[in-house]
């Protein structure tokens, strides 16, 4: 029997999860569970990685208190990082990815190389958020800070630095920073020399399912823990929630739904085309060095924070009754694009999607539940526009979606997906993330022989739900008002 703990961080929240596997089968604890809020100071917003780690120490304690355990994995969002100096000393907190300073670099980065160099070079998404562009305005506004680093360590890098001292790169996150090579899986020490960015910074590089190091021996005394390793998972969570998929046919599509939505298929090798190009899918790193060809869409991000909108406004609603909210509203009357940059940040979101509906000559929603009505198809539709153009990337036709993670909880999302892509939906599990970290743990450990053999066990751990399309034909009716309201 092993035990395993698995820490996930995502955007707002993250725990700790005790694994045990015994005879095949798989069952987990939550030991700890933390909110995770960036700090805004002088017009920046920080990630609290401290603090963060203060909750890992916290988890260990009480996991060593719960009976100890054989390994940890650790895995979190993609492209934020944080800057150590030669002393190996933090300089300055992460700066969160919403922070807006870096929405004109890409502009700015283009004019030194073509925006189509930068992706047959990296593969990945435009996003201005991407690692690459945190760089470029460090290299061109706050160069000492750049002078001052060592070592650039990705956030679930950093967190196992804190806990072994070893100061190395996990390849499924550092896939996501726009400097990775796909098909070398090296860094692109050129790319960074010609934007002017110094590339000593950039860590060794290991693949998922290796070890980093064990505890440091201090923390071992202190908190009462055994020297066990730290494995690098698939450190990018998406990477972690791929594994869990329950897939049993090679060819599936997933939605790992959380705040974001990642949406895709797991691909033996990049897919760097035109057309992949021209509708800006992404390739990044998996586990056993597959590529996730995949969008990444706006998510439940839109519920979650039109609700705390309503909330300031001292409308108590629960997710509950916006769902029944939504239902009882009349469809398809008005969609968003849900990638559209009004709805990136914090801030009145539900003002923001009147705002979007007016301006686009449709239908202006008026009530909580005409907006969340909107919100909810406009996801849909979403999701129904990238699995198209997904089968035409890949010139596949897939029949089932998975998806994973806590989206799965909103079943008027997952009706809805069923419906809008035709094809049946899997649900499950809701704890992807962790799941999949758990998995590669004990890949690693010996215990479970491959990733196939990891979805069988998972599969065979899980309860699943299936959606079944109903009135598929409805949404086909009303897609060419959601890709007018898009501008497609």
């Amino acid at each position: 029997m092993k035990r395993i703990l698995a820490f996930d961080f995502g955007a707002s929240s993250g725990r700790a999860m005790l694994f045990q596997y015994d005879n095949g089968a798989l069952q987990m604890e939550e030991i700890h569970r933390f909110s995770n809020d960036p700090v805004p100071v002088n017009s920046t917003l920080y990630w609290d990685v401290l603090r963060l780690y203060h909750e890992i120490r916290t988890a260990l304690t009480k996991a060593v208190n719960s009976g100890g355990f054989d390994s940890i994995g650790i895995d979190t969002w993609g492209v934020d990082f944080g800057l150590l100096d030669r002393r190996g000393d933090l300089i300055g907190n992460p700066v969160n990815y919403r922070d807006p300073r870096t929405v004109p670099m890409p502009e700015e980065v283009f004019k030194i190389l073509p925006q189509a160099e930068i992706y047959h070079r990296t593969g990945i998404q435009f996003m201005h958020f991407n690692t690459l562009y945190q760089l470029y305005y460090l290299a061109t506004r706050q160069p000492e800070k750049l002078r001052e680093t060592d070592v650039l360590l990705q956030i679930p890098d950093l967190f196992a630095y804190f806990l072994t001292g070893v100061k190395k790169g996990e390849r499924t996150n550092a896939s996501t920073t726009n400097i990775l090579n796909p098909v070398t899986k090296e860094w692109d020490v050129e790319l960074m020399e010609i934007l002017g960015i110094p590339s000593r910074i950039l860590p060794p590089l290991i693949d998922a399912g290796s070890v980093y190091g064990t505890l440091r021996p201090e923390l071992c005394k202190e908190l009462g823990c055994k020297p066990v390793p730290v494995i690098a998972v698939g450190t990018h969570d998406t990477a972690s929630a791929v594994v869990s998929a329950p897939a049993e046919e090679k060819d599936f599509v997933y939605i790992s739904c959380g705040t974001w939505s990642l949406f895709g298929t797991e691909t033996d090798s990049p897919v760097l085309t035109p057309e992949s190009e021209a509708l800006n899918f992404t390739n990044e790193g998996g586990y056993a060095s597959t590529t996730r060809l995949l969008k990444n869409i706006m998510g439940l991000w839109l519920i979650q924070e039109s609700r705390r909108q309503w909330k300031r406004e001292g409308e108590d609603v629960s997710f509950n009754q916006l769902e029944q909210e939504a239902l009882a509203s009349t469809p398809f009357q008005s969609f968003v694009d849900v990638d559209a940059p009004e709805f990136e940040g914090p801030g009145d979101l539900p003002g923001n999607v009147v705002a979007y509906c007016r301006r686009t000559g449709q239908h202006v929603p008026e009530t909580r539940g005409e907006i969340m009505r909107c919100i909810y198809e406009s996801l849909a539709m979403k999701y129904k526009y990238t699995f198209e153009n997904l089968q035409k990337i890949t010139g596949k036709h897939y029949h089932t979606i998975h998806i994973l993670g806590g989206g799965i909880k909103d079943g008027l999302l997952c009706r809805m997906t069923a419906d809008a892509c035709g094809v049946r939906v899997l649900a499950g599990p809701a704890e992807a993330t962790v799941t999949g970290n758990a998995a590669v743990q004990l890949i690693a450990l010996g215990e479970i022989k491959d990733l196939w053999e990891a979805r069988k066990v998972i599969r065979d751990s899980t309860p699943l739900k299936t959606y079944t399309p109903q009135s598929p034909a409805d949404w086909d009716a009303h897609y060419g008002a959601f890709l007018k309201a898009i501008g497609r």
